[in-house]
């Protein structure tokens, strides 16, 4: 359950197989006769950053208010075009970073015993074949610190090879190149000073667009032989290698946080230890160590056929563990801070993209898709992964107060459905269902009291408490009454990227007080007056806050037993539409849950069914959302059926998650949805185990985390537990242990230390 394996070469982007280390990524596609990597680095983006908040939208906005408090569309929706999109209407976009090829002329027809496989466990990329006598492997990896990429190619005779390295598409027939100039002559003193031989190959990169960042990447190969005959000679730009053991370093750096990124790039490669079996096998040692602290274990496990055949055939459990363990290689992968300068988060396709015009950008996209990617990381035990969401999120918090105060007059902070490398907070696109949605960076704000739940770090609640302080700062002067004068409410709102028929069956986007916008608001508030209470900071916002949350409005049940979407009883332009944004506070928020809110949990489910039966869940990531909703509701069957499908319909031969086209959110949303079937803490000061196991399930888990800083491992089968359930709790918070079954045996814990439960005690 620890690797993917495949019988032939990567025939497409969508089947290659991922490395990364947080900042350099790189897609191997295995090939015998030209082997294409296509090489990323999460700062090359076109551009640099823009001015393009709207100039009049503050001065329109009683009108704009008016208009949808009148349930006039047609103006409302005349406003926001005129004055409220920005201008660019785009933010930037992420780009490739290049390609490396290797002419090696082995022909298809005269290759044998061929394998392409990457194993989780050591985070190494393996290619092996025989071609006319000779044996051939390629290993691959992706160092930390410094970041660097290593692939070593070893024979059984001495080889010729020639590499180039390009900046081209994911298109290989297009002949456009983009990159400024390649070099292999001169000797750079950097890597001299280290010894080493001037074996590179130099790209300049320059991005377009006005204030564009710049890059440089650096191959450089070293030859092993034992005889020490092992050569590299220049051919033009590109570099013949005659080896049995050639070893090739890849480095990349850009000039947004560097002045001498040049410099730098060498110095990344001068660095490292003069063995590449010692550079090698301590970053082994570091992934094993990673991979150790948390592993998903469950049977029947069809590995023994290859990924791409047991993902169209099989599909059996240990399969869902494959990909469960996948997207935590993911996560480690596409969002570490390593040696990075200028830390990103995961973007829409983690760190990974071929093409020069990505879907969407390929940025980071806030109304639910990088918020998605973090929700497998703390109880996977990945939260250092969190990190880098931080970063952006101290950046947004900067520019967001340019937005704040030129949109809407208010203090603090915000940030709309979209950002970018430059922490942009403006409106973007020109799409009215998405684009005017102020409450993006309040929700990335309600990562960090989770983070403290599972972690009890309070030096990153300070660290980032002025951040969440000027997100409530915004809320409580965005915040207006509502008709009646009784409740608080937002304008403008919406539900991010749907529509509604209102009551004279007009078509309408903007509204007052969306659901997802009252629980996002209430959490954050909340989460403000828990931080304050853990710092010990007696804020004057307090009392505010306070008075502010007795005047939310409550959630409401519509008359066909739906949870409302909008504040008003309206009807879905798309019922199965794929954002559920109104069910947010049953997941990831918690202000639904099945026993404190019972009527409003059974009006969740009834919406899930209305989504079911007009085809939501029909994107990768809005299927695995569903899985975490159907988790909450503790309903294991359709936890199964949509994982299920998630599988079938929105996955590629690679693993990755299809939109489609590829968006690494599901994914991630998927491994959290996983986890949520076989443990929950999300009740306050309650642990269940197995709440939405499937009966067919069995297997392990070990290394789970658990909201309160609880580490747990136990075994189980056709979704009873068997055998020891070990708990260790890390702070000592008080919490009752939920064991599956009727009775439901409860074990509470309130020290810290190591707990084993045996079958004995739960079982009785």
């Amino acid at each position: 359950m620890s690797e993917l394996w495949y019988q032939q070469p990567a025939a497409t982007w969508n089947e290659a197989l991922p490395l990364g280390n947080g900042r350099l990524g790189a897609m191997v596609h295995g090939r015998t006769e030209t082997e294409m990597i296509q090489l990323n680095e999460a700062t090359v983006w076109f551009g640099g950053p823009q001015k393009r908040a709207p100039e009049d939208a503050l001065s329109n906005l009683p009108a704009l208010r008016k208009a949808i408090r009148e349930g006039n569309h047609i103006e409302a929706e005349r406003l926001v075009t005129t004055y409220f999109f920005s201008n660019p209407s785009s933010q930037r976009h992420y780009e490739p970073l290049g390609n490396l090829f290797l002419d090696f002329g082995h022909k298809a027809e005269h290759v044998t015993k061929y394998r392409r496989s990457l194993d989780l466990t050591e985070g190494v990329l393996h290619v092996n074949y025989e071609h006319q006598g000779v044996c051939y492997g390629r290993q691959m990896t992706a160092t930390d610190n410094p970041s660097v990429l290593i692939l070593r190619l070893r024979s059984s005779a001495k080889a010729e090879f020639t590499l180039r390295l390009a900046r081209m598409s994911d298109l290989e027939y297009e002949s456009q190149e983009y990159h400024d100039w390649i070099e292999t002559i001169g000797e750079d003193q950097t890597l001299r000073a280290a010894g080493l031989k001037d074996n590179t190959i130099t790209m300049h990169v320059t991005p377009g667009g006005e204030g564009s960042n710049r890059a440089c990447c650096v191959l450089h190969i070293q030859t092993l032989d034992k005889d020490n005959k092992g050569a590299v000679t220049k051919a033009g730009k590109n570099l013949v290698v005659r080896s049995a053991d050639a070893v090739i370093y890849i480095a990349a750096r850009t000039s947004i946080c560097q002045t001498d990124y040049k410099t730098d790039t060498m110095s990344d490669i001068a660095k490292l230890d003069p063995s590449p079996v010692k550079v090698w096998d301590e970053q082994v040692r570091n992934n094993q160590e990673i991979w150790a602290r948390m592993h998903l274990q469950l049977s029947p496990d069809r590995s023994d056929i290859p990924t791409d055949k047991r993902l169209a055939e099989s599909r059996d459990p240990g399969l869902v563990a494959l990909y469960h363990n996948y997207s935590r290689y993911l996560l480690r992968s596409c969002s570490y801070e390593g040696d990075a300068t200028y830390p990103l988060p995961a973007n829409l396709q983690g760190i990974w993209n071929a093409s020069f015009h990505p879907a969407w950008g390929c940025r980071f996209t806030i109304n639910i898709n990088i918020q998605m990617n973090y929700w497998s990381a703390h109880p996977c035990n990945l939260s250092e992964c969190e990190l880098p969401l931080f970063t952006c999120l101290e950046r947004l918090a900067h520019n967001g107060r340019n937005t704040a105060k030129k949109m809407y007059g208010c203090s603090g902070w915000t940030a709309h459905s979209n950002t970018d490398i430059w922490a942009d907070t403006d409106p973007v696109d020109r799409w009215m269902p998405g684009t005017l949605w102020p409450l993006g960076g309040a929700w990335l704000c309600c990562h960090l009291w989770e983070h403290f739940q599972f972690t009890g770090r309070e030096d990153i609640l300070r660290k980032y408490f002025m951040v969440l302080r000027g997100c409530v700062e915004f809320l409580l002067d965005f915040l207006i009454e509502d008709s009646d004068g009784k409740y608080l409410t937002t304008s403008p709102s919406l539900s991010p990227e749907n529509s509604y028929y209102d009551k004279i069956g007009q078509k309408g986007v903007f509204c007052e007080g969306s659901t997802i916008d009252i629980q996002i608001i209430d959490t954050v508030l909340r989460d403000f007056e828990s931080t304050t209470t853990q710092l010990r900071i007696d804020d004057e916002l307090l009392p505010q806050v306070r008075e502010t949350r007795t005047r939310l409005p409550p959630m409401t049940i519509s008359k066909n037993g739906y949870l409302q979407e909008w504040a008003e009883d309206y009807n879905e332009v798309e019922p199965g539409h794929r954002h559920t944004s109104h069910l947010w506070g049953l997941y990831p928020g918690n202000s639904i849950t099945l026993d404190k809110t019972p009527a409003l949990a059974a009006a969740c489910r009834e919406t899930l069914r209305r989504r079911a039966q007009h085809g939501g869940g029909h994107t990768g990531w809005s299927r695995a959302w569903l899985i975490n909703l159907f988790a909450r509701l503790r309903d294991a069957e359709e936890c199964q059926k949509h994982l299920d499908l998630l599988l079938a319909q929105s996955t590629l031969p690679n693993l990755f998650d299809s939109h489609p086209p590829f968006q690494i959110d599901g994914n991630f949303g998927g491994a959290a949805g996983i986890v949520e079937m076989l443990i929950q803490s999300h009740e306050s000061g309650v642990i269940r185990l197995l709440p939405a196991c499937p009966r067919d399930w069995s297997g392990s888990i070990h290394g789970v985390r658990a909201r309160g800083g609880f580490d747990l491992g136990f075994s189980f089968e056709n979704g009873c537990i068997v055998g020891d359930v070990a708990i260790e709790s890390l702070r000592g918070e008080p919490v009752t242990v939920n064991f599956p079954g009727e009775g439901g045996f409860q074990k509470h814990i309130d020290r810290a230390g190591h707990y084993t439960i045996s079958p004995r005690d739960y079982s009785s």
